[in-house]
């Protein structure tokens, strides 16, 4: 059961997130514990709901939070969090979810259930089902989960505070609605890549999955890469071959040709190699199917450029940011927009 004081018991984190970490690592193999069946089945008919959630995407997802959810990633995730006053009371926690890519609300629900409070949650509409099946075989394993968090099926309504994601028209929606009470509120965010032409052929590859997992819809995706005035960008097709299966998907593929028609009859200057556009443009976010680049002369340009513009960017890869290949592989220290999610929720019931 929740404590009356919404301070972090850290052994009930522990049996919280070893669950669920035991759970979704089982959850690839073919035959997970009973408990975890609701889950299996909705993963395995997600697409059928939302056709961006293909089999391989939303197993990446739950393979990505496993991977996160280790005892030893746990265990540093815990020793970080800051100290609470014992008294603290708990307060109902709202958490609106995004869904544009599969489990993208998990890490709002964790930090929430750690935290003690009350929670309440308004998944998406394009969810596919997978946070009230995650929910329903969480709470199988954990009892007392089921009394803390309840799934929404109407508005939210009954919150002392709220976590709210969604787009940049959705974010001035749920300032307007949420304003009034302690909340955190993400809108659209895109992620970056800056090359200095030094990279290796297998560097490039992983950038492919920074670029390409989850059909370029999550906000870690990167869809503006910096690349030096003499950089080859046969180099960059060469690393996207692996990635050819999109141009099979039909969602994907019918935005690869619409932006296709739409830029060749305004005579937009393109290369693609059949399901991605390589388009030179300064816009931070590019369409589904195409990918933005812009050359530089001078690096200190790009970092101007990154710094004025900070509150675009969710996180940057390659020259001076995370390593190729790992944007889509976030940590449970993580926190999306760079806003400490724990730390706001323990500072709720003081």
């Amino acid at each position: 059961m929740v404590a009356q004081n919404a301070t972090v018991d850290k052994a009930r984190a522990r049996q919280l997130l070893s669950a669920l970490h035991t759970g979704l690592t089982a959850i690839g193999g073919e035959n997970p514990a009973p408990e975890w069946a609701p889950l299996k089945q909705a993963m395995s008919v997600a697409e059928h709901s939302n056709g961006w959630f293909s089999p391989s995407e939303v197993e990446h997802a739950a393979t990505v939070w496993s991977q996160a959810l280790a005892p030893e990633e746990v265990e540093k995730w815990l020793e970080s969090l800051p100290e609470t006053a014992q008294d603290r009371s708990t307060v109902t926690v709202g958490i609106v979810m995004a869904g544009n890519i599969p489990l993208v609300g998990l890490h709002d629900l964790i930090c929430a259930v750690v935290s003690g409070h009350q929670v309440k949650l308004k998944p998406s509409r394009d969810d596919a089902g997978l946070t009230e099946a995650l929910l329903l075989s969480w709470s199988n394993v954990c009892p007392g989960l089921k009394e803390q968090v309840s799934i929404e099926k109407e508005r939210l309504t009954g919150f002392d505070a709220v976590i709210a994601t969604g787009s940049k028209n959705s974010g001035r929606y749920f300032q307007h609605y949420f304003g009034q009470v302690p909340h955190i509120i993400r809108g659209q965010r895109t992620s970056v890549a800056v090359l200095d032409g030094s990279e290796s052929l297998e560097q490039l590859k992983a950038l492919s999955q920074d670029i390409f997992r989850y059909y370029g819809l999550g906000c870690r995706n990167v869809t503006q890469v910096f690349i030096p005035e003499d950089f080859d960008l046969d180099r960059l097709f060469a690393a996207f071959v692996d990635w050819s299966h999109l141009g099979h998907h039909n969602r994907f593929y019918n935005n690869y040709t619409y932006h296709k028609a739409l830029w060749l009859m305004e005579a937009v200057d393109l290369l693609e190699n059949g399901f991605v556009l390589l388009k030179e443009d300064p816009a931070w976010v590019s369409p589904v199917g195409a990918l933005h680049y812009q050359r530089y002369a001078d690096v200190a340009l790009v970092e101007e450029r990154l710094q004025n513009d900070a509150q675009a960017i969710q996180c940057r890869v390659g020259h001076g940011g995370l390593a190729f290949g790992e944007a889509q592989c976030p940590g449970l220290s993580d926190y999306a927009d760079g806003l400490d999610t724990m730390a706001f929720l323990m500072g709720l019931g003081a």
